[in-house]
C-alpha cells in the first residue's frame, strides 16, 4: 500500500508542475520564525511526517529531501521510513547544507518556490543569491558563456503558498492577550520603550520593525495561548521616536490591555494589516530589523519604500538579561518546580515493580504534582518520558508508537518544564530503575560529572558559550564521546523555553552572544547510545558577577534547579577528588534546599537516593 507521505509528495508535485516549480522548499516556521508553531503552521510535518521542531523539506520532481539537527536523527530516520524522503544529517561530513545542495543540483532556468511568509530575509536573500549562482550549463562552458543572462538564471518565486490546497489548515492561532502585572514584571512597557529608542539612536535608525513572538510579549508585559507551550499572542509591534504600535487580531485585545498600552503611549492596529502599515511609512525611513527573524515577504515590502538597518532586535538581550524582580520569582518558582519533580522520582522509586507504570502515565504523574503549585499555568514543552533505548532520540515523544511499559530494570530519561506566574522551567533527569550495564553507569557518572563541572566553572567577563562549552564535553571527549547538540540554551521568563542570543555549544553560530550577568542558561550534558540508552542531566544556571581582581571581573553560575541526582547511577572510582566534592556538595545542596517541601518520611528517602546516608569517599585514607 503506497504511504500516505508519498501520496501527499505526488500531490504537491502536481501543483508544482502546474505552477511550473522545479524545486519547492518547505520550513518548520510561522510568519514569525518561532521554533515551535500553531497547528495551522505544521506544513512540514504534514508533507515529511517528521515530528520534529527543526527539519526543512525540499520536494523536487523526483526525490525529496529533509534536513534536521542532531537532536533528531534517530527520530527522523524512524518516521521518514517509508516516505522516500532522504535525511540530510546537518552539520555530518559530507552534508551539503541547503544552499549548497540547491547551488551543486539547481539546473539553468529552474524556478525555486517558497512561501515568503515562513523564511527570514536573510535566507530569502542567501536562497535568490544561490538561485543566481546555480545551474551548471553556463558555468561548465566558459568564456563569454560564462556569465549568464537573467532569462538563463534560476530563480525564485515566493510570494504563492502552493500548499494550501492539499494541506487543509485548521483554523488561524487566536487567543486572549493577557496582562502581567508589575510585580511579576519588575519593569513597565513604557521604561521598556525608552531603553529601546535609546538603541534606535545608537544605531541611527529611526524605528523598529519587531516580529519576534516572544520579544513583543516581553516589551508590552503581556502573554497570550497562541502556540502551545509558547504564552505569546501573533502580533507585530513597530517602535518609532514618536509612536508604538502594536498589531493583533482584534478578537485578542481586552478593554484591560488597551488601558495597559495607553499607560506606554502604544496604539493597536490589526494584525492582518502589517503590510499595509509598512506600504505608508515616510519613503527612506530608517528602519532597524533583525533579517534572521523577518520574514522574506515583510522585509521585500519594506525594503521598496524604507531604508533598511539591520542588526538583533535590542529587545532580545533586553529580555535575556533578567531584572531582580524576575530572578527573585525565579528562584522561589524553581525551587517548588524541583520539588514537584523530586516528590515525582520518589514516587516512581515507590511504585516501579508494583504499579503498571507506563513512558506516557509517568509523563501524566509528573504533570499531576506540577499541577498543585498555585503558580502553575501550562508545561514548558511536551514532556518527554522515554525509556531505555528510547531515550537515545533526544526529543522523543511517549507514545507515539504505543504504551511503552517501564521495569525494575534500565533508566528513565525524563525531560520536562513547566510555564508558572513566576518563570519558565526545564530540567531533566535520567532515573535508574533497577539494574544497569556496566557501561550505562560509567556514562552516567560522566555525564553528571560533566553537568558539574560546567555549574561550579569561573570564568573571566567577555566569554560566549562558545568559549566555555568544553567544560562540559571534557570529560566525554577524553573517550572520544560526544552529544550531537549544544550544551546549553537560553530560558525564558514565564516565556520560550529556548531563547536567545547566549548559548553554550562549541560550533560557531550565527551570534556568539557574550553572557552577562542576568542571563539563564541551560547545562544539559548527555550520552546517547542508538540501540541502547541515553542520558542526560539537566540543571539551569543563572550568570552572576564573581571575584574582580587586577586581571579582570569574572563571573561564575548560581544553580536555580535542585532536583536530585540518582546515586545508583554513579560509579565513584571514575570521580576525581574535585569532581566528588562537587557531586557530594550539590546533593547536600539539594537535601537542603528540599526541606520545607517534603515530609520527614520523603526527606529520608532523598538522602539514600542521593546517597547522603553511607558513601565513604574512595580518597579517604
Amino acid at each position: 500500500m503506497e504511504n500516505k507521505i508519498c501520496k501527499r509528495l505526488a500531490a504537491l508535485r502536481k501543483v508544482m508542475k502546474k505552477e511550473n516549480i522545479d524545486a519547492y522548499y518547505i520550513t518548520t516556521a510561522d510568519f514569525h520564525n518561532s521554533e515551535y508553531v500553531s497547528d495551522y503552521f505544521k506544513v512540514r510535518e504534514f508533507f515529511s511526517g517528521f515530528t520534529g521542531s527543526n527539519g526543512n523539506l525540499l520536494v523536487t520532481e523526483d526525490r525529496a529531501y529533509l534536513w534536521t539537527d542532531g537532536r533528531y536523527f534517530v527520530q527522523a530516520e524512524n518516521e521518514l521510513k517509508g516516505s522516500g524522503i532522504e535525511l540530510m544529517k546537518m552539520g555530518e561530513d559530507g552534508v551539503p547544507d541547503i544552499y549548497e545542495f540547491l547551488k551543486n543540483n539547481l539546473k539553468d532556468g529552474n524556478v525555486l518556490g517558497f512561501d515568503g511568509r515562513t523564511v527570514t530575509a536573510s535566507a530569502g536573500k542567501r536562497l535568490k543569491k544561490v538561485c543566481e549562482e546555480a545551474g551548471g550549463e553556463s558555468k561548465a562552458q566558459g568564456g563569454e558563456n560564462s556569465r549568464k543572462s537573467k532569462k538563463n538564471r534560476s530563480r525564485i518565486r515566493f510570494k504563492k503558498d502552493i500548499t494550501c490546497d492539499i494541506f487543509k489548515r485548521p483554523a488561524f492561532p487566536l487567543s486572549r492577550a493577557e496582562v502581567l502585572s508589575d510585580d511579576l514584571c519588575g519593569e513597565d512597557p513604557a521604561s521598556k520603550l525608552t531603553k529601546v529608542r535609546e538603541k534606535l539612536r545608537e544605531k541611527d535608525a529611526e524605528a523598529l520593525l519587531l516580529t519576534k513572538l516572544d520579544d513583543i510579549m516581553y516589551l508590552y508585559n503581556i502573554r497570550g495561548n497562541d502556540v502551545e507551550y509558547n504564552p505569546v499572542l501573533m502580533s507585530y509591534a513597530y517602535i518609532s521616536e514618536d509612536i508604538s504600535v502594536l498589531f493583533l487580531q482584534q478578537e485578542a485585545v481586552t478593554a484591560d490591555l488597551r488601558q495597559h498600552l495607553d499607560k506606554a503611549d502604544t496604539m493597536i492596529l490589526d494584525y492582518g494589516n502589517i503590510e499595509k502599515f509598512i506600504g505608508n511609512l515616510e519613503p527612506k525611513t530608517r528602519v532597524m530589523i533583525d533579517e534572521n527573524r523577518v520574514n522574506y515577504s515583510l522585509y521585500r515590502s519594506l525594503k521598496r519604500n524604507c531604508r533598511i538597518i539591520s542588526g538583533p532586535n535590542p529587545t532580545e538581550e533586553m529580555k535575556a538579561v533578567k531584572n531582580e524582580t524576575e530572578l527573585r520569582n525565579m528562584r522561589e518558582i524553581f525551587l517548588k518546580d524541583s520539588a514537584a519533580l523530586t516528590r515525582f522520582i520518589l514516587r516512581l522509586r515507590r511504585d516501579i515493580g508494583n504499579a503498571d507504570l507506563t513512558e506516557v502515565s509517568a509523563a501524566e504523574m509528573l504533570l499531576g504534582f506540577r499541577k498543585e503549585i498555585p503558580e502553575f499555568r501550562e508545561l514548558s514543552f511536551g514532556t518527554i518520558s522515554a525509556y531505555r533505548e528510547n531515550a537515545a532520540m533526544m526529543h522523543y515523544e511517549p507514545g507515539i508508537n504505543g504504551e511503552v511499559r517501564l521495569k525494575a530494570e534500565g533508566m528513565l530519561l525524563v525531560d520536562s518544564g513547566a510555564q508558572y506566574y513566576g518563570g519558565t522551567t526545564d530540567v531533566t533527569r535520567t532515573i535508574v530503575l533497577g539494574d544497569i550495564s556496566e557501561d550505562e553507569r560509567h556514562d552516567y557518572t560522566l555525564t553528571a560529572c560533566s553537568m558539574l563541572n560546567l555549574l561550579n566553572l569561573r570564568w573571566l567577563a567577555g566569554c560566549t558559550g562558545q568559549n566555555i562549552d568544553i567544560i562540559a564535553r571534557k570529560r566525554l571527549w577524553d573517550e572520544g564521546k560526544d552529544y550531537k547538540c549544544g550544551t546549553g540554551h537560553g530560558v525564558g521568563y514565564i516565556l520560550n523555553v529556548h531563547e536567545g542570543p547566549h548559548n553554550i555549544r562549541w560550533r560557531s553560530g550565527e551570534r556568539d552572544a557574550e553572557l552577562k550577568s542576568g542571563m539563564c542558561v541551560t547545562d544539559e550534558p548527555g550520552v546517547y547510545r542508538a540501540g541502547k540508552y541515553g542520558i542526560r542531566i539537566e540543571n539551569v544556571l543563572v550568570v552572576k558577577e564573581d571575584i574582580s581582581t587586577e586581571d579582570g571581573q569574572f563571573l561564575s553560575f548560581e544553580n536555580l534547579t535542585f532536583a536530585p541526582i540518582d546515586d545508583k547511577g554513579i560509579d565513584r572510582s571514575l570521580l576525581t577528588e574535585q569532581e566528588l566534592k562537587y557531586y557530594t556538595d550539590y546533593q547536600r545542596s539539594v537535601c537542603e534546599a528540599m526541606k520545607p517541601y517534603l515530609t520527614e518520611g520523603e526527606m529520608e528517602e532523598l538522602k539514600e537516593y542521593t546517597g547522603q546516608v553511607s558513601a565513604p569517599s574512595p580518597f579517604d585514607s
